[in-house]
């Protein structure tokens, strides 16, 4: 499973990029979506890339704010989240999939808090 990090709290306007990390799978070869969780709310996908050709997807309240971008070379899949608000304070997660529904075992988590 992949490893989350990079949350941090940062004030309205501010800048984080999350890291999601594979080991053991190279992520090149998975479906890689990021999800949230606010408090009091269900979970829910944010941003996703798709192998097949590498493009890239965003939930609506996210769109022109975060940028998804790889580094195969370190496995890794990052989440730019650029002008952040408290509505985007949450748990995010990694998982090999673009599919809220399809995830069966999630990770820890990094926590993001925006403060107004």
């Amino acid at each position: 499973h992949p490893v989350e990090s990079g949350g941090g709290s940062v004030q309205a306007g501010g800048s984080l990029r999350l890291s999601c990390v594979a080991s053991g799978f190279a992520v090149y070869h998975y479906n890689i979506g990021w999800f949230r969780q606010a408090p009091g709310k269900e979970r829910e996908g944010v941003s996703c890339i798709t192998t097949s050709d590498g493009s890239t997807s965003y939930t609506d309240s996210v769109k022109g704010r975060f940028t998804l971008s790889t580094d195969n070379a370190k496995n890794t899949v990052y989440l730019q989240m650029n002008s952040l608000k408290p509505e985007d304070t949450a748990v995010y997660y990694c998982a090999t999939t673009c599919r809220v529904e399809y995830v069966t075992v999630w990770g820890q988590g990094t926590l993001v808090t925006v403060s107004s």
